[in-house]
């Protein structure tokens, strides 16, 4: 195969791989994924009360828990594609948990699914306190180290005499030891059970109890024990947490949002294609396909990923492709120099890409530090924009060095003649 032969068969082969990245696009089975901003739904911010840990608790492995915690609760609900995440303030000093619900509009519910997860603790009476004929109050409780994080699991049960719905509660080896001392030291005494900070249950305790069993016998229904026996199995919070912050994204504006978006990148994409087609010519025919293989390759990448879209994330597509645009400017300049300078259509072609790589180099791999950095230190919409920034100066790194070429090569005539000349100009040439 003759080299012309060679350049136009690779031309065809990434013509035809991209049509099928594109097809896998159009009717594979993953869809893109939305985030809060563009799918609709709640956000909602909560400060994290490390400041009532324990001395000597290591703060970053509780939040860590916690996260864990507030994941598993969330999923339960069956919210498509939610997110949780902590930060620390170093303004305000403190950790927040961040909890993005797509899809969930009812910013009560959203609330009510995060403030439901309860905070199991066990607390024994005062010395001196639950003398009086009244029977001690919720202030005579004092908060013992036993609590929800000691939690194996719980069950739902009923009282063999009565039928009543009971909470049985099993903990790890740590929380049986921690049980069995408390028992054993309030033999005679009530120890109470405190759920988010309310009592719920506060029996005498008869005798030392061992095994790491303990069982809630509130006064509520069978689909009341049900529903705490879930909560309780999904986690109690090893921190207690407060609603600090919420927002609320309506399907409607998330749909407007989607559609400006669309709009605003095929506008944007139509006028730089139709800049470089009039300005730069037969290149800027080939730059235009490899733009379209430029974004076809990076939605590919977005459903495989996978990357949750998001205002900001389009942003940072946008600009990768102004990226992608300066890398293939800079190759045709060069070019433009080299056949002013007397070298065959050919050579200006290898020459051009050659004498430009360092300078498409240098400004992709700027680009890519300032995106890691932006990724490390910044916020969750930040992050957005700097993840997909990111993979599109990866991408384009690729599409200019590896795709324009090709489509350059394959339509590259071996004559200088004037037609050839004109047409490999740029702007007002000839």
């Amino acid at each position: 195969m003759s080299g012309k032969g060679k350049y136009i068969s690779r031309a065809m082969f990434v013509l035809i791989f991209i049509g099928l990245v594109g097809a896998f696009i159009y009717k594979g089975n993953k869809s893109f994924i939305l985030g809060l901003d563009l799918a609709g739904g709640s956000s909602l911010t909560y400060k994290i009360e490390t400041g009532v840990l324990p001395a000597g608790t290591n703060v970053d492995e509780s939040v860590s828990a916690l996260r864990d915690v507030v994941e598993r609760r969330v999923n339960l609900f069956g919210v498509r594609e939610p997110s949780v995440t902590t930060q620390y303030s170093r303004l305000s000093k403190e950790y927040r948990l961040l909890i993005e619900l797509p899809g969930v509009t009812d910013i009560d519910q959203a609330a009510k699914m995060i403030g439901e997860t309860p905070v199991l603790d066990f607390r024994v009476l005062k010395k001196g306190a639950g003398t009086a004929t009244t029977g001690p109050t919720v202030g005579d409780f004092v908060e013992t180290e036993l609590s929800g994080r000691y939690l194996k699991r719980a069950a739902l049960v009923f009282d063999p005499t009565s039928n009543k719905p009971l909470v049985e509660l099993q903990f790890d080896d740590k929380g049986s030891t921690l049980f069995a001392a408390i028992t054993k030291a309030h033999i005679g005494e009530q120890v109470a059970i405190f759920l988010d900070g309310a009592p719920i249950s506060a029996p005498v305790v008869q005798q030392e109890i061992t095994g790491g069993k303990a069982v809630i016998s509130g006064s509520f229904s069978v689909e009341e024990a049900r529903t705490l026996v879930g909560r309780l199995n999904s986690g109690a919070l090893p921190v207690p947490i407060s609603l600090s912050g919420t927002s609320v994204v309506g399907p409607a504006l998330g749909d407007s949002a989607v559609h400006a978006g669309v709009k605003s990148s095929l506008i944007g994409f139509a006028l730089v294609a139709l800049f470089m087609i009039l300005w730069y010519r037969v290149p800027g025919i080939s730059a235009s396909l490899a733009l379209v293989a430029y974004s076809i390759m990076m939605l590919a990448l977005f459903k495989l990923i996978p990357v949750t879209l998001t205002s900001a994330g389009i942003a940072g597509f946008i600009i990768s492709v102004g990226l992608a645009v300066d890398a293939n400017v800079l190759v045709f300049e060069r070019m433009k120099e080299e056949i002013r300078n007397g070298k065959s259509m050919t050579d200006a072609v290898e020459v051009g890409f050659a004498r430009a790589w360092t300078s498409i180099r240098d400004s992709h791999i700027a680009a890519i530090i300032v995106s890691v950095i932006l990724f490390w230190f910044g916020t969750s919409v930040v992050k957005g924009f700097a993840f997909t920034f990111f993979l599109g100066a990866v991408v384009s790194l690729i599409s200019a060095q590896l795709i324009t070429r090709a489509f350059i090569r394959a339509i590259t005539p071996r004559s200088n003649g004037r037609l050839a000349k004109f047409l490999f100009s740029s702007g007002f040439s000839k």
